[in-house]
């Protein structure tokens, strides 16, 4: 969105991809990814499920969403672990990039 007023207000500036931001080509799915809550050890954790892309694009996806938090996870087992209650703030950014997102549980 803001990109968009950028360019809109300096229509004949070109954008310039700097070292280390991050850029993406993610492959969109049709099924919606599952986004749920739980709570391991006592710590909430958002996990996101149901990605049938490439592995590397799905590590590439959770890192953009953990620099974008601010938080830490991982990703095991086909998920992606996100440390914290964060459903709201991963949906919004999922929707942005193009995925159709289901809320499970809660």
């Amino acid at each position: 969105m803001l990109r968009e007023q950028l360019q809109k207000l300096f229509p004949d500036h070109k954008e310039e991809i700097l070292p280390g931001e991050p850029t993406s080509n993610i492959w969109l799915q049709d099924n919606p990814l599952l986004c749920k809550y739980e709570k391991r050890k006592g710590k909430p954790i958002t996990l996101i499920e149901g990605y049938t892309g490439a592995d590397a694009d799905f590590k590439i996806l959770a890192k953009e969403l953990k620099v974008r938090l601010g938080v830490g996870g991982a990703v095991k087992d086909e998920k992606i672990i996100i440390q914290g209650d964060y459903r709201d703030k991963i949906m919004d950014f999922l929707k942005e990039k193009g995925f159709k997102v289901k809320r499970v549980g809660g």
